[in-house]
């Protein structure tokens, strides 16, 4: 006879045995135990891709000097989500050459935090969540407001816009729209 899988001794070991012809195997049967359990598995896989929500911000964004109005040559922008709120690290080249690094961490709070590095917009920053796709960055020097930003990106993740106006950290007029594209 031909051997076949079967289940021996009552145990979860299978073995094989004659049965016949064919190859037959019991199958354990489908139980509450096995049902909870593969239930709260998959809760736990769906809990935690809902508790780590993508900003549509974060990513890695390059300037668009062409489809731009302002006085930079070239430029990218890393956002991060950070705790409730996102972390920002900025690099621009100036028409004149002039090259600024600098970020902030801050939650999406209106609160005031510390610009690191040297922004030409001031030496503080708050951010508020306008909605899903859209932040204002109101920036200061010296506790004085410089520039708002209203950075929105697109319904499809692809660009966003950096709207700026107000004035510099050294009261030079600040109007201009920054097109960057993901990265």
């Amino acid at each position: 006879e031909t051997p076949c899988l079967s289940r021996t001794g009552g145990g979860d070991c299978l073995a094989l045995r004659n049965c016949g012809n064919r190859y037959k195997r019991k199958v354990k049967p489908v139980t509450l135990k096995r049902s909870l359990a593969a239930a709260v598995f998959m809760a736990m896989v769906g809990a935690t891709a809902l508790a780590q929500p993508t900003s549509p911000l974060v990513g890695t964004w390059k300037l668009n000097v062409a489809k731009s109005k302002g006085t930079f040559k070239s430029g990218t922008s890393v956002i991060e989500a950070a705790g409730e709120g996102i972390k920002f690290t900025v690099d621009l080249v100036g028409a004149d050459d002039s090259k600024s690094h600098w970020g902030f961490t801050a939650n999406y709070d209106g609160k005031d935090v510390p610009v690191t590095g040297d922004s030409m917009y001031g030496d503080t920053v708050s951010v508020t969540r306008v909605n899903e796709h859209t932040i204002r960055l109101v920036s200061k020097y010296k506790g004085k407001p410089t520039t708002t930003h209203v950075i929105t990106v697109s319904a499809d993740g692809k660009t966003r816009t950096s709207t700026a106006k107000g004035t510099d950290k050294n009261g030079k007029a600040v109007d201009g729209v920054s097109f960057y594209e993901k990265q």
